[in-house]
């Protein structure tokens, strides 16, 4: 029997996502590694050599990791500004990723179980944020959550407070903020899971006696762990390295990664080490991501064998 012949479009297809991640991500990624290591001293530019082609030494500046983890030679471990910014960045995006599923999995599980007429109308009201800017929508928070603002004179209106609460600048107005911008890349992959659900599961479960509760948890829910999971990740990754939100609507107390990055490079003009530091920041993400989904396809291959 002839061997099939390659079809060149199927190799196209598979190829272009992989060219893709290659110029925008891996490329990138060795460039910010690259920076990373370098020796500034007092020159401005962060694109210096770090190999001398005639002596053939190459010279990299580890201090620019080792100062993340330590302030210097002596002191404590994992006692700098830097780790806390990890733990508060982290802290922060599992607690917007926990609030945009415990709201966003209502909202999904709505839209699919609604006839499928209404389904695109819903879903565009999901999606109609996206058409106005990022920043209006965070600014458009802070005329809402201001001493003076929308809410609080509400509030005074129908006699519920006598003085404006304190509610801008604090870790619930950036934490409504986050939910707010990140709740729709929740919504939509727990929709596209839950719309292939087959809901006579469900019927077949209440009729062997099954509370609607008992049936939601031991049916709907482990059918749509593969939507929890991308949604999960949808909101938590891009959350920990938030900037324009914890800037805009957090307190001074709100210090994230993504802040201190900005001032490293362009407040410190110290580039090398916010690159070291988004490097790190990278691996903290990727290196857990890496064992799970290894994790996930081992018990996989494993149940199917």
């Amino acid at each position: 029997m002839a061997a099939p012949i390659p079809v060149p479009g199927k190799r196209f297809v598979i190829g272009v996502p992989y060219v893709w991640l290659l110029v925008f991500f891996f490329l990138p990624f060795l460039i910010l590694l690259y920076i990373s290591f370098v020796d500034m001293g007092g020159d401005i530019s962060p694109f210096k050599p770090i190999w001398d082609p005639v002596t053939g030494i190459l010279s990299l500046k580890y201090e620019n990791y080792l100062s993340i983890f330590r302030v210097s030679e002596g002191e404590p471990w994992f006692r700098t500004l830097y780790i806390d910014a990890y733990v508060r960045s982290i802290w922060y995006a599992l607690c917007t990723a926990i609030l945009c599923l415990a709201i966003g999995y209502p909202f999904a599980y709505f839209i699919a179980r609604s006839p499928a007429s209404v389904r695109p109308a819903l879903l565009l009201m999901v999606m109609l944020p996206f058409w106005t800017s990022f920043l209006l929508r965070v600014y458009a928070w802070k005329g809402i959550l201001a001493d003076q603002g929308v809410l609080n004179r509400l509030m005074m209106t129908l006699g519920l407070i006598s003085e404006p609460i304190p509610m801008l600048y604090t870790n619930v107005s950036m934490l409504i903020g986050m939910t707010y911008v990140y709740l729709p890349f929740m919504v939509l992959p727990l929709y596209a899971n839950l719309v292939k659900m087959d809901f006579r599961l469900l019927e077949a479960a209440y009729d062997l006696g099954t509370t609607p509760f008992k049936a939601f948890w031991l049916v709907t829910v482990p059918l749509s762990k593969a939507g929890i999971v991308a949604g999960f990740m949808l909101v938590f990754i891009p959350c920990v390295g938030e900037f324009v939100i914890p800037s805009l609507l957090g307190g001074p107390e709100n210090l994230m990664i993504g802040r201190v990055v900005w001032d490293e490079m362009f407040t410190a003009n110290d580039w090398p080490r916010a690159t070291a530091l988004a490097v790190v920041m990278i691996a903290i993400i990727v290196i857990p991501l890496a064992f799970y989904y290894r994790y996930a396809s081992e018990r996989s291959e494993g149940g199917k064998a």
